[in-house]
């Protein structure tokens, strides 16, 4: 079993959607967990945009990297530049490291429901695309 950490700056929207694809596709291959170098709560409108795609990540909690430091990593995944940039050391970790700078859809500042729909949803299937080709690449060898 891998074990993979989805890391993004609160925890509250992408990384928890690419644990969401992680856990999906990758079965009992592997064991996900997602983490931010701050943490935000869950993020409502991920937890309906994953929803709609099938998959239930309302039980997720928002954590910290600091959390996890004892667990050894196969596979650390950034999901934003700002925790690439910022990323602690994992001291003893020899996990490969990738980055993937996804939009932010909670950052969308209209009021217009169904922009900010399109845009979690435009986020939602990027990271689903990213996650299926990362297990198909990396875990099912």
């Amino acid at each position: 079993m891998k074990n993979i950490l989805i890391l993004c700056t609160g925890n509250s929207c992408r990384s928890q959607m690419a644990h969401g694809f992680m856990d999906f596709y990758g079965g009992k291959k592997v064991a996900i967990y997602s983490a931010g170098i701050e943490t935000h709560g869950l993020n409502k409108r991920a937890v309906s945009i994953m929803k709609e795609a099938g998959i239930d990540i309302s039980d997720h909690t928002s954590n910290h990297v600091d959390e996890y430091m004892g667990i050894e990593f196969d596979h650390i995944i950034t999901v934003c530049d700002h925790a690439q940039e910022n990323c602690p050391y994992i001291p003893g970790n020899k996990a490969q490291r990738w980055h993937k700078n996804f939009s932010d859809p909670s950052k969308l500042t209209s009021e217009d429901e169904n922009e900010i729909h399109k845009a979690f949803a435009a986020t939602r299937d990027e990271i689903k695309a990213y996650c299926k080709t990362f297990v198909k690449t990396y875990l099912l060898e």
